[in-house]
């Protein structure tokens, strides 16, 4: 938790800098935003990097970090009453998203697997009417328990940004993912608030739902900010487990969302 607290803190007083970089778009005040919101990208290259082959390097996420929080920067409207750090983060984030993405580090057989096996938790979901077990979900893919725990692992890398991507709002390409029901968020567009809160609603409301170990992986991973190697200390198991206990859980996510998504396009 101090990690947090540490990392988005930011220089003791920048408001001078903002209006005087909106009043005049001159680079040097820019420039002394870059550095003092430069901590943010550090800690939001952290958080990804931990669940990360380690072929991938921290400091290249912070590089590809700091290309968002500049487009943040230079995009941040002061007058709209919610925090630049709320803001930027959805920035930094896409910008390291969509360069991993641009990279290609997951092999296409990978992600083809991630889709086939959502698409079972969500054919299983809407035909059982409960959460499925993984003997179902194994057997609906013609596998063994041995077999869907190490797809499981496989997998473990696609899932870590998922939720950064549940649900597109509006016609500006915003999204609304976890972390957006546990940020601030205060006095988003109204164009889009009665959405996005309806939203919000439906993914809090299906991580209740999320089998008990799930549901605490979910909540230390996101809302504690714990590693999963933390999280496995706790619940006693390995941190192998731990991912495959968050992979599962983001599949099981976006089936729900994918299934509120179509009665919402069909209502």
């Amino acid at each position: 938790m101090e990690t947090k607290k540490k990392a988005k803190k930011v220089a003791p007083d920048v408001s001078h800098l903002w209006q005087e970089y909106k009043a005049t778009n001159r680079q040097d005040c820019r420039d002394q935003l870059i550095i003092s919101y430069s901590p943010l990208v550090k800690y939001i290259a952290s958080r990804i990097s931990a669940n990360l082959p380690q072929s991938v390097d921290q400091a290249d996420l912070v590089s590809y970090g700091i290309f968002g929080l500049i487009d943040a920067i230079e995009k941040y409207d002061t007058t709209r009453e919610i925090k630049f750090e709320t803001y930027a983060i959805t920035r930094i984030k896409g910008a390291i998203i969509d360069e991993l993405r641009a990279l290609d580090w997951v092999p296409r057989s990978v992600r083809y697997r991630a889709r086939e096996l959502e698409r079972v938790y969500y054919e299983l979901e809407n035909k059982l009417r409960r959460v499925p077990t993984d003997a179902e979900v194994a057997e609906a893919m013609g596998m063994t328990i041995e077999d869907h725990n190490e797809l499981l692992s496989r997998l473990s890398y696609t899932s870590v940004l998922a939720l950064e991507e549940l649900w597109s709002v509006g016609e500006k390409d915003d999204k609304v993912s976890l972390i957006d029901s546990i940020e601030d968020t205060s006095s988003p567009d109204p164009s889009m608030s009665f959405e996005m809160e309806e939203i919000k609603d439906i993914l809090a409301d299906a991580v209740t739902k999320l089998p008990e170990r799930e549901k605490t992986v979910i909540v230390l991973y996101y809302y504690d900010n714990l590693t999963l190697r933390e999280i496995g200390e706790i619940l006693g198991v390995t941190e192998s487990r731990v991912s495959q206990l968050h992979t599962k859980a983001v599949l099981r996510l976006k089936a729900k969302m994918r299934s509120a998504q179509i009665i919402q396009r069909e209502a």
